[in-house]
């Protein structure tokens, strides 16, 4: 079976970040006042893309015991599985699903720290470790 990934659009992000950072059981005026901190969408707006989110899965709630105009939210996604996703979907458009010509062009204009160059080596040891002995695609691409 083919499960399409259904990613979070650019305002609906702001939601979901503000329920991965308040937490589990997030009621609308707490989130309402986390996107007010960033953003200055409209209450309505806020209400609109929680029901989407609801809609396409992503998120879930219940319904207070004590008063029932109060829900509480839920994400039924991590933040890193949202990320993977995005950043899959991001290669698959711009860079036909070429993983390491969508690195290489994001990295290529920056300034790294040793630090950051340090992290980076440890997420490509990692992804070595996960992929076994996996023989790279000649590719387009590379030179």
């Amino acid at each position: 079976m083919n499960k399409e990934r259904i990613t979070p659009t650019e305002s609906e992000w702001l939601i979901m970040e503000a329920i991965w950072e308040i937490g589990d059981g997030a009621t609308s005026a707490e989130i309402i006042r986390k996107i007010h901190e960033v953003d200055d969408m409209t209450v309505r707006t806020i209400r609109v893309l929680i029901t989407l989110l609801i809609k396409k899965g992503l998120l879930t709630y219940t319904v207070d015991e004590h008063d029932s105009r109060v829900y509480h939210y839920y994400a039924l996604r991590s933040k890193e599985e949202c990320v993977e996703d995005k950043s899959r979907d991001f290669a698959d458009s711009y860079f036909h699903g070429d993983k390491t010509l969508a690195a290489a062009a994001f990295l290529q204009g920056l300034v790294l720290t040793d630090e950051q160059i340090a992290e980076l080596t440890a997420i490509l040891e990692q992804s070595r470790e996960k992929g076994g002995d996996r023989k790279p695609k000649q590719g387009k691409g590379k030179k």
